[in-house]
């Protein structure tokens, strides 16, 4: 018999799975929120905006907001792509994204109520027509990316990196630029912050959508330095 009338066996079986559970605990961990790895370098460039200008151009389209929700305006303002009170009416960039991608930008919460959103592999013309990416949603309380269905039980979430301050939970800092890089080659997405990958989205049935979207629901935000990069196979 071991120490205090247990025997080696029990033991050894004990520590073989806090082994087990570790190691699947550790397996979740960098399924879902993906320490460490910056996102991919090189790829062909194959469109950029700097919103340098006044007028929106001819390279994108407004879908329609939400039922019953009136749509705001999407503008330029200092050189910066601006969304408030949107309610789901995306800005979609015409040009059809490659079959492997990565799509780069900057974003801002220019509140703390965050409400920072984008749209990838959707028709361009449909709110969760394709993945949805959010950070700061649900007024700064969620990290997440959804499968056609902002709301629905397969989406993936990781909320650790978000705080309490000032009292109120937050996801987003206010007044931050957030470098985002999104990359796609096969059946995973990818979802890469600052460099660090934030989430990955898994798909045995990929979305087959060739459209990018910048998107907001109320709180104002602001995006900047669009890039688009074409990967090899």
């Amino acid at each position: 018999m071991g120490v205090a009338g247990v025997s080696s066996k029990q033991i050894t079986l004990s520590v073989v799975l806090t082994i087990l559970l570790g190691a699947m605990a550790l397996a979740t961990l960098v399924h879902f929120s993906g320490r460490p790895g910056p996102p991919s370098t090189g790829g062909t460039l194959v469109f950029s905006d700097d919103f340098e200008r006044e007028e929106l151009g001819e390279n994108y389209r407004v879908a329609a907001a939400d039922y019953g929700f009136k749509a705001g305006t999407w503008v330029i303002e200092k050189g910066r792509l601006k969304g408030e009170k949107i309610h789901n009416a995306a800005l979609w960039l015409k040009r059809e994204l490659p079959k492997n991608v990565r799509v780069e930008f900057v974003a801002k919460a220019e509140s703390n109520q965050g409400d920072v959103k984008s749209e990838i592999f959707g028709d361009g013309m449909t709110h969760q027509s394709g993945y949805i990416l959010i950070h700061g949603g649900w007024k700064n309380s969620t990290i997440a990316i959804a499968r056609q269905d902002e709301h629905g039980e397969d989406r993936k979430v990781d909320n650790r990196s978000c705080g309490v301050r000032s009292g109120r939970r937050q996801c987003v800092e206010s007044g931050v630029d957030y470098h985002w890089a999104i990359e796609r080659r096969g059946s995973t997405l990818k979802w890469y912050l600052n460099g660090r990958l934030l989430l990955t989205y898994p798909d045995a049935h990929p979305i087959q959508g060739r459209h990018f979207g910048f998107n907001n629901w109320e709180a104002p935000v602001t995006f900047d330095s669009l890039k688009i990069y074409s990967l090899a196979d």
